[in-house]
């Protein structure tokens, strides 16, 4: 059974920082793209970020630019979310996805196999 497990989500004070992971298990996505999207209470689930399967492509949402970096472990089958600067806005639920092939996307869509979520607070 294939299974994205998100952890390290929490409740922090705006301008700190925090570092989701998800890890894979099932199957290997060492060579697919992986991507964070956010939703927040009745709102739609948006894209974070995005990192292709060898790990040289990235894309992010201009939202989060300069303060979240994603990155991989493929030896780990593990994605990463580092986040900084928080800011209340960035308070959502986060969800890992994954996708069959290797090129980066920003919809959600493209994305064949996702986790259950972490919740992200940011308090002000």
């Amino acid at each position: 059974q294939v299974q994205l497990v998100e952890s390290g989500g929490g409740l922090v004070q705006a301008g700190h920082s925090l570092r989701l992971s998800c890890a894979a298990s099932g199957r290997s996505f060492s060579r697919n793209a992986m991507g964070w999207f956010r939703q927040a209470p009745g709102k739609e689930r948006d894209f974070v970020a995005t990192i292709s399967g060898s790990g040289i492509s990235t894309s992010y949402a201009d939202s989060v630019k300069g303060r979240f970096t994603i990155s991989r472990d493929n030896a780990k089958d593990t994605v990463y979310l580092r986040m900084n600067s928080l800011r209340p806005e960035d308070t959502a639920v986060y969800y890992c996805a994954a996708r069959e092939a290797s090129n980066v996307r920003s919809i959600a869509s493209a994305y064949d196999y996702w986790g259950q979520g972490t919740q992200v607070t940011v308090s002000s």
